[in-house]
């Protein structure tokens, strides 16, 4: 029986995963696709954003969303019977994608394909890591070590590896081909910058190709035919590799959802976010918001300050129109003040 093929999507926050995905599936070229999406939060806003494109290589029903924390962290209790499931259907999809959360270590994951319960059925086809060329050329999320030490000699309290780096460098070592998305936000020589830093990480044999708004070459994401959990050697991650493969955790990040009722404009909506991004030092922003006079969603994705809106869809009969927004970032957030602060967008009179 020829085995299902799955690939495994993964990166950091805001790197661009689910506009990545959405390309995907508008480009699939036939094949039925299923998706597993990972959140982080209490709204499926990566599910809302991807079920919009309405593509029939990907029906709301072969949409699966695991929103019981990180899928790395919940192989056993959601991940396997998640995926019992998909491959007990009578119509099996052609081919698997896993869009992880930000906050997703990928060796968890892809050793799980060697369970007994899935390992006969389907594959790892290949991993692919997404990065933020326009942060990382900011310094941000970068794993230099001569830096590091050049730091540490002045400063003892880097005498540990920051989370997020610690995470963002994992999620490289574990790819099979990294995605430098965002390359229209950066000149050349930044760009050359930042893939000489990626280089450093990767292992011998990871490709790296470059991207604007997601956009890469269908045949370059499918069909890599790496079977990645036969190969498991030099994947093992930082906490893997000083702990003896124990579990990790995830008390650094902190998400909630805020509702927002009566926005009373786009513009100032989007200028109290990035305000509020900025006055906070929120990570991530994303969800959706009901404008007057407007039968369509606004979608809005935010990494750091910088702040995107489009119009997804229309709104569907009987669904509530309402603002609904998740915010992420490094534990504690204050979520009175943040919500306090986003508060300000349908407080603001017309």
């Amino acid at each position: 029986m020829n085995k299902i093929p799955v690939t495994v999507i993964t990166g950091f926050l805001g790197a661009g995963k689910t506009t990545l995905v959405r390309h995907l599936l508008g480009h699939a070229k036939g094949k039925r696709i299923a998706l597993i999406i990972n959140e982080f939060g209490d709204l499926g806003v990566d599910k809302e954003v991807l079920a919009a494109v309405g593509h029939e290589t990907c029906r709301e029903e072969d949409m699966i969303e695991l929103s019981n924390g990180c899928i790395c962290c919940t192989v056993a209790e959601d991940f396997i019977p998640t995926m019992e499931t998909l491959l007990g259907r009578d119509e099996k999809p052609d081919h698997i994608v896993i869009e992880t959360s930000g906050l997703a270590l990928p060796q968890p994951l892809i050793r799980a394909f060697n369970w007994p319960e899935i390992k006969s059925q389907v594959t790892v086809d290949g991993v692919v890591t997404v990065v933020d060329a326009a942060a990382l050329s900011e310094g941000r999320f970068a794993a230099d070590e001569q830096a590091v030490a050049r730091q540490r000699a002045s400063d003892q309290m880097l005498d540990h590896a920051t989370p997020l780096g610690e995470l963002f460098k994992d999620q490289l070592v574990a790819a099979d081909l990294v995605v430098v998305n965002k390359t229209d936000l950066v000149d050349e020589a930044a760009l050359g910058d930042v893939e000489a830093r990626l280089g450093a990480e990767i292992r011998p044999g990871t490709g790296v190709i470059r991207a604007r708004n997601g956009h890469v070459a269908i045949g370059a994401l499918l069909g890599m035919g790496l079977a990645s959990e036969d190969h498991l050697e030099g994947r093992d991650s930082a906490h893997e590799l000083e702990h003896g493969g124990a579990g990790h955790e995830h008390d650094d990040f902190d998400s909630f959802s805020v509702k927002l009722p009566g926005v009373q404009s786009r513009d100032q909506l989007l200028g109290i976010i990035e305000e509020t991004i900025r006055a906070h030092d929120v990570l991530r922003l994303k969800g959706w918001a009901a404008l007057p006079g407007s039968d369509a969603r606004l979608a809005i994705q935010a990494v750091g300050p910088r702040v995107n809106a489009w119009f997804d869809r229309p709104w569907k009969p009987g669904e509530p129109r309402e603002t609904a927004l998740v915010v992420i970032g490094e534990s504690p957030l204050d979520h009175d003040a943040i919500r306090q602060s986003l508060m300000r967008a349908s407080r603001i009179a017309a």
